[in-house]
């Protein structure tokens, strides 16, 4: 069968007509022509695009439903009917053996959008950052199950704190003590090293607090503050892949890379940095093993053979002590 739904204006509609008349359509045809309503308005009214719009007669939607439906065409009273026209039309096609009914398929349900799944209580909004550590939901904020109270009541220092969040957990107290006399150590460089120097630039070219401070956390690098990563990275390889302090050295020099930790523009065998003392000192009496700084040690004595300035510097002895601490 065909279905048709025309529009009052032009002749396409009388072009169907002469097929039906000459017998060159053979299927049912069911035919409506919009725009019945026209003949109520005192004149010509558009309807949908700019060839929807009579011009006499013979144009109009009634001319033509009445041409369509002579012609042999099935056309309803009403466009209201014509569904119930279309439904007859198919159904006695059926019947009569000329048209096998066609099992709808099930169609796949749309995924929902997910503004309106979250609406819908279906889906959870993704969170965008999860912190395994700090707590805020609570009445009182915890840091790694600690409540901040407990903090303050009891005198946790700040590197106790920094093992409740870094760590997770809370550090012996020689372990807190180390972390905190690490952090007095290297406080202050003064004011020509790197960091010190851009910040002091900045702040005297009338930048604020955050970008002064910014412009010199810029300048950490295997040259100024990050010899401390450095060193632990090199010193932890040589050591477990059981090194000799002559392979490691040799090794680096061939690579023509410099020893991060070794070495000093000041201080010298000589003239022993007083920080670097403290922390083994502390690092004898209290870690439970040293086997990294005892390696970086032999490490210095072979280095103090080529240069008297070339010692165990401050960077790196934080960094091998870091790693005894982790070990």
């Amino acid at each position: 069968m065909i279905v048709i739904l025309g529009e009052l204006g032009g002749w396409d509609e009388y072009g169907i007509v002469d097929a039906l008349k000459k017998g060159y359509i053979t299927k049912p045809v069911c035919a409506w022509v919009s725009g019945t309503v026209a003949k109520i308005f005192p004149t010509e009214v558009q309807f949908g695009h700019a060839g929807a719009k009579s011009g006499g007669d013979s144009e109009s939607a009634e001319t033509k439903n009445k041409a369509l439906k002579d012609a042999g065409a099935i056309v309803p009273n009403s466009f209201e009917d014509f569904a119930s026209v279309i439904a007859d039309t198919y159904a006695k096609l059926v019947t009569a053996g000329q048209v096998k009914p066609i099992v709808e398929p099930t169609p796949p349900e749309l995924p929902l959008d997910f503004k309106t799944a979250v609406k819908a209580g279906k889906v959870r909004k993704p969170t965008s950052i999860i912190s395994t550590i700090c707590d805020d939901r609570g009445e009182e904020l915890t840091y790694h199950g600690v409540p901040i109270s407990t903090v303050c009541e009891e005198q946790y220092n700040i590197a106790d704190v920094i093992g409740l969040l870094w760590f997770k957990r809370r550090l012996p107290a020689y372990a807190s003590k180390f972390i905190e006399m690490c952090l007095k150590l290297v406080a202050d460089h003064g004011p020509c090293v790197s960091g010190a120097h851009n910040t002091i630039v900045a702040a005297r070219a009338g930048k604020d607090l955050v970008s002064s401070l910014v412009s010199g956390l810029l300048t950490i690098g295997p040259r100024f503050g990050g010899a401390i990563d450095d060193a632990a990275r090199f010193f932890k390889d040589a050591y477990d892949r059981k090194l000799s302090p002559e392979e490691f050295v040799e090794g680096m020099k061939a690579k023509g890379k410099r020893i991060p930790g070794i070495g000093h523009l000041i201080k010298s065998a000589d003239d022993i940095d007083k920080r670097v003392v403290l922390l083994k000192d502390y690092a004898s009496k209290h870690f439970t093993s040293s086997n990294y700084l005892s390696y970086a040690l032999e490490v210095e004595k072979y280095t103090l053979q080529k240069a008297n300035n070339l010692i165990l510097n401050v960077d790196g002895c934080i960094g091998v002590l870091f790693l005894d601490l982790l070990h």
